[in-house]
Formats: structure tokens, sequence, C-alpha cells
């Protein structure tokens, strides 16, 4: 009898970063490695930066990217208190 394989509701997303964000994420993970002993892999880097971004309420909807770039809002956003 062959068992299930578990289904996740994970989705592979393949993302082109520059070489600077690449080993920004790169130390990330191996800072937490020396500190922690713990090496956080990119994609998981990367999947809490988006749960951070959930967690703060940030609703794009309410930015206007004809004015300012998508990082710019954010951060203005972050910086006001997050909720808009």
């Amino acid at each position: 009898m062959r068992k299930k394989k578990k289904k996740n509701n994970e989705a592979t997303v393949v993302t082109f970063l520059n070489r600077n964000q690449v080993d920004f994420l790169d130390k990330i993970g191996k800072d937490c490695f020396f500190k922690h002993g713990y090496k956080l892999s990119r994609s998981k880097i990367l999947s809490e930066l988006v749960q951070l971004l959930m967690n703060l309420g940030i609703d794009v909807e309410e930015l206007d990217l004809n004015v300012e770039s998508l990082r710019e809002g954010l951060l203005r956003s972050i910086k006001n208190g997050c909720i808009l």
C-alpha cells in the first residue's frame, strides 16, 4: 500500500534578484547561523518578510504608485504606523 503524500498549500515562486540582493539574503542566513546555529534559506527569509508585511497590515490600495515607488510607499506606511 502506498502512502499518500501530504498536500501543502505552498507555491513555488521564481524571482529575479540582483547580486546585492542575493548577497543580502545570504548574509542574513549566515549571520543567523553564526549567532543562533540555524541557517535560514533564502526562501524562508523571503517567506518571513512577506508574512511580516501581512502582519503589519500593509494595504497597497492606499498607496499612490504614480507618485512613489512601492518601496517608498511601504517605508512611509511602516514609519507612519503601518495600518493604512
